[in-house]
């Protein structure tokens, strides 16, 4: 893992969640700090998740490898979801209970009062000090400020937790991905074929 080059400036402060707006689609949602009851409905928020939408890997194409990759990353990291607490019917609203490549049937993505989890972001420690970050936005609600939301929900969690040194990689075409991130503070640190690395200092 390198050791990346972090900005002597600090970000932020970011507000901490829990975060409440309105989409700019006019759904009500709610960032918040990832318990247990969010397991489920992560699961299948990730099962319905568009493949054209996966990057570097992630997240998982398998359910299976979903609740793995869940199990590892809930239990290491920081991670808050952002959830549409307005029960409206947005396109693709997660189908009825299936069986699953395993032989359990998929998790119902709400909590059984209309709420349903759209988006996941994480800070998943490295060995040297600092967390990677990471965060995932189902196809449906992409485009309506969520994204925007929910990363900084999740930077004020991590500066609630003592975190100090954030970094993160993506695809150095994902131009709306890049912006978001400067946004809030990122800076690139080093531009490979592929990927740019970008890098934030909370503390």
């Amino acid at each position: 893992m390198a050791d990346y080059d972090y900005p002597e400036e600090v970000s932020g402060p970011f507000e901490a969640p829990p975060i409440a707006f309105t989409d700019k689609e006019g759904r009500e949602i709610e960032v918040q700090v990832c318990e247990d009851e969010h397991f489920e409905p992560l699961v299948e928020m990730y099962v319905t998740f568009d493949p054209s939408d996966r990057a570097q890997g992630l997240p998982p194409a398998r359910e299976s490898r979903v609740r793995s990759w869940l199990d590892t990353i809930l239990n290491e990291g920081q991670d808050v979801v952002a959830v549409d607490v307005s029960g409206s019917d947005a396109p693709g609203d997660q189908p009825e209970a299936s069986a699953s490549d395993d032989g359990r049937e998929s998790a119902d993505s709400g909590s059984g009062n209309g709420e349903r989890v759209v988006g996941h972001a994480t800070l998943v420690p490295d060995e040297n000090d600092a967390v990677e970050l990471a965060i995932f936005v189902h196809q449906d609600y992409q485009g309506a400020g969520i994204g925007s939301k929910l990363i900084r929900g999740l930077l004020g969690h991590g500066e609630r937790e003592g975190i100090e040194k954030v970094w993160l990689t993506v695809e150095r075409w994902n131009h709306p991905a890049v912006h978001l991130y400067e946004s809030v503070g990122f800076e690139s640190s080093s531009v490979e074929s592929f990927e740019r690395e970008m890098t934030l200092r909370l503390r």
